[in-house]
């Protein structure tokens, strides 16, 4: 399975996207320790230490993936989704329950592993094995069915747990990787419009009930016909009225937008975050989902602006890699790791300052939490397995 010449495999490297990755990953070990000052004094150390220690266990398996050829990993694609559908399904019947949802199976040692971040990393291999068979016809609906149906799977799971953010996610890698396998402008068209009307259904059956004074049974009715429950109701009418519960539902926005905004242009200074120190911004969220309110408070503008150039690096990096190869299953699965990167950075900074609702979503290589960070640069290496070898591979249109 591993190459001949493995120093020479790592040498073609692309560089720029690991340099980057592994400052984002740095960068936020040090974050998660200020985010952690507001806990005792040794919480914080035991915080950061296992977020390090994740880091490394990330970089071996993403050096694994280096020197492992991607199309024999893509092989064994239906394994590796069917793995993950078991999984979750597994976290169902015996996952660890925190908060009311059933997200992490325990493993020994008391570590816990959610599966749903794997599920994500099996489902853009799986796609993008079966967008570049031979027989693959881009211009029938079949083929736009299958794919839905492939991805319909982990989303219903994950949904279920409840974990509606994470689910959501699935949808846009999805119709990201179909567009670049070629299907047709009018069905990608189609879909859009379907998704359009879905989020305005949606929508309505949140806010009309309410503005029609209906009765409590009646819009607890209307609710669950959104398959949303009456926290992700309240998040969401929040965000279009952040006075509508400032204590309890607006509360960790209202003091993420004062972080990131009390920041300025070069930020309070490192383990001085007013709202990160004196426990306003919670300490719950502020080490992971919120990891980029505190850097922008602690750095300013300008940290913020270097975070997301790294972040515009890899994810470059990413499509450039899928724009040089010569496989079209090189691309898609290049683009699939991009497309799951772009969509968590863009959810999890418009969610801190105010310009999407509070899903909870984490920022990649960043917010505290090992399974996350490991199935990210795990994709990240086989996105580096695709370009060392991008000019060995046989030319596919």
């Amino acid at each position: 399975m591993f190459e001949n010449g493995r120093l020479q495999v790592l040498a073609r490297m692309n560089w720029p996207i690991v340099v980057a990755m592994l400052l984002l990953c740095v960068i936020g070990v040090l974050f998660v320790y200020s985010a952690g000052m507001v806990y005792s004094d040794t919480d914080p150390l035991v915080r950061w230490q296992r977020q390090a220690q994740w880091m490394l266990v990330g970089a071996v398996c993403y050096l694994g993936f280096v020197l492992i050829d991607y199309r024999r990993v893509c092989k064994e694609s239906w394994w590796i989704y069917g793995a993950a559908l078991f999984l979750l399904v597994l976290v169902l019947l015996v996952g660890k329950q925190v908060y009311g949802g059933k997200r992490w199976l325990v493993l020994l040692g008391g570590l816990t592993f959610q599966p749903a971040e794997f599920a994500k990393l099996g489902t853009i291999i799986l796609l993008a094995r079966f967008l570049c068979r031979p027989n693959a016809d881009m211009s029938g609906i079949k083929e736009l069915v299958l794919v839905l149906g492939l991805t319909a799977i982990p989303v219903l799971l994950i949904a279920v747990q409840p974990d509606v953010g994470t689910a959501m996610v699935f949808l846009p890698i999805a119709f990201i990787m179909l567009f670049v396998a070629g299907m047709r402008g009018r069905l990608m068209l189609t879909l859009l419009l379907i998704g359009v009307l879905t989020m305005g259904f949606v929508l309505g059956a949140i806010f009309l009930p309410e503005k029609l004074d209906w009765s409590d049974e009646a819009q607890k009715k209307a609710l669950k016909l959104t398959g949303l429950r009456e926290y992700h109701k309240q998040r969401i009418a929040t965000f279009f009225n952040p006075d509508r519960d400032r204590l309890k539902y607006g509360y960790n926005r209202i003091q993420s937008e004062i972080a990131v905004g009390s920041g300025g242009l070069t930020g309070k200074g490192y383990l001085m975050g007013r709202s990160t120190m004196l426990g306003y911004l919670p300490r719950t969220v502020a080490p992971s989902d919120f990891i980029f309110s505190v850097i922008a408070e602690e750095k300013g503008f300008m940290g913020a602006v270097g975070v997301l150039f790294l972040f515009g690096t890899v994810i470059a990096g990413c499509l450039h890699v899928a724009v040089s190869t010569r496989d079209k299953l090189g691309r898609l699965l290049c683009v699939g790791v991009a497309a799951m990167l772009f969509v968590h950075v863009f959810v999890n900074i418009s969610m801190t300052i105010g310009l999407m609702p509070i899903i909870g979503l984490p920022l990649p290589l960043m917010s505290a939490g090992g399974t996350f960070i490991v199935c990210t640069m795990s994709a990240l290496g086989l996105v580096q397995s695709v370009y060392v070898r991008r000019r060995l591979v046989r030319y596919e249109k």
